[in-house]
């Protein structure tokens, strides 16, 4: 079963965790961008009231084919206690079927306040989520 590193970074942290980890899990990677780059302002104002309203971000295109991959590890950060707003662009794009890692960045909090809800949106793609992680990003 190949796996497949879907990753969104804003400051690069979540970026190195994301080619660690395929490193080690031998595993592609691809990295979803924004369209526009985001200020720090916009990034930490405007970006985590749309996180929390889980509004989508635009996005450059994901150009995947999801179909040759058993698992897939979504990596995102954490703004204002939820997923980034990419996060919800990428549950979007997930194939039903598919086995779901999802780990949480984050450089002081946690996600734990939208950790069901988050499991919710992957699993109503028909996706089975097999681990949820909050990990510090330092």
């Amino acid at each position: 079963m190949k796996t497949l590193v879907l990753f969104y970074s804003y400051s690069g942290k979540t970026r190195k965790l994301a080619e660690e980890l395929a490193k080690k899990e031998n595993a592609e990677i691809i990295e979803v961008k924004e369209k526009n780059k985001r200020s720090k302002f916009n990034a930490y104002v405007f970006g985590s009231i749309a996180a929390v309203q889980r509004k989508q971000a635009e996005i450059m295109p994901i150009n995947c084919d999801f179909s040759q991959y058993g698992k897939i590890i979504v990596l995102v950060p954490i703004w204002a206690g939820r997923p980034a707003p990419a996060m919800n662009n990428i549950i979007n794009a997930l194939p039903a079927g598919k086995e779901v890692e999802l780990i949480f960045t984050s450089g002081s909090g946690n996600s734990k306040g939208s950790a069901e809800k988050t499991k919710g949106l992957v699993e109503a793609r028909g996706c089975k989520v097999v681990k949820y992680s909050d990990i510090r990003a330092v």
